[in-house]
């Protein structure tokens, strides 16, 4: 999918609480080499110059890549994909990554990625939601319309023993879980649904794939699930669980 679609911008602002516990938690220290894989609109990255690292974002659309350079005076940004990155090995002391890592279609591949252009006392802190609620909802909801839903579960990327299962062979033995909550607001469920149908790119392209019928009956399916996980009565308020996993390469 090409994530170039739409406004993601947009949504990017929305996540940008979650890049700001990401950072926190990976705390680069002045002058340390930074990738940000996924890196989208450059949220995780700003805040990474902003504390003195040097950046480097990797992503596959080239229109959010350029929105990156534009907000992120001084970081490098370059095209490509989670499981094969273009830098050498050993390349950063530390790897980000936003909501980013996780639509890689193999996790073992990509977290083998990940570890490559680590440092041999690099470390990886990645977000990664966790499963349930009204947006994990909404979005089986238009796989299901789409005829997408996977035929095995995908990787489940909150599960510390399942990340240290394919982490451990390269070196980091051991992933800290922190569990942290983002709520999701708008004027109205309708309000926020519509934002999401003209600005998010997989909404973008699951209208160019479906018919009139098919988009109108899965709004009505998704508003149904807005509606009834609503927290604000006055307005529109889904709260979605996620985590922050912190990895330490073991030195050798």
């Amino acid at each position: 999918m090409d994530w170039g679609l739409g406004r993601y911008e947009r949504i990017a602002e929305g996540l940008r609480p979650a890049a700001e516990e990401v950072v926190a938690l990976a705390a680069p220290a002045r002058g340390e080499r930074l990738l940000d894989v996924g890196c989208g609109t450059g949220n995780g990255s700003l805040l990474a110059v902003q504390r003195g690292a040097q950046v480097t974002g990797v992503d596959p659309a080239a229109r959010l890549l350029q929105v990156a350079r534009e907000r992120v005076p001084g970081g490098e940004f370059l095209g490509g994909e989670a499981a094969a990155l273009p830098l050498p090995d050993g390349a950063v002391d530390l790897v980000i990554s936003v909501f980013g890592v996780i639509f890689a279609p193999d996790a073992s591949e990509a977290l083998g990625e990940l570890a490559r252009v680590c440092t041999p006392s690099g470390r990886i802190v990645l977000s990664a939601w966790l499963p349930g609620g009204a947006v994990a909802d909404v979005m089986r909801a238009r796989a299901e319309a789409l005829g997408t839903v996977p035929a095995r579960p995908p990787f489940p990327w909150h599960d510390p023993a399942a990340l240290e299962d394919l982490l451990a062979p390269h070196g980091f033995p051991h992933v800290e879980i922190h569990q942290r909550t983002l709520p999701f607001v708008g004027p109205s469920a309708e309000a926020w649904l519509g934002d999401q149908l003209h600005d998010h790119p997989m909404w973008v392209s699951a209208r160019a794939e479906l018919s009139d019928e098919a988009s109108a009956a899965l709004r009505e399916r998704t508003r149904a699930i807005l509606a009834a996980a609503n927290e604000d009565p006055s307005g529109f308020r889904a709260t979605s669980g996620y985590v922050v996993a912190v990895a330490q390469r073991r030195p050798s």
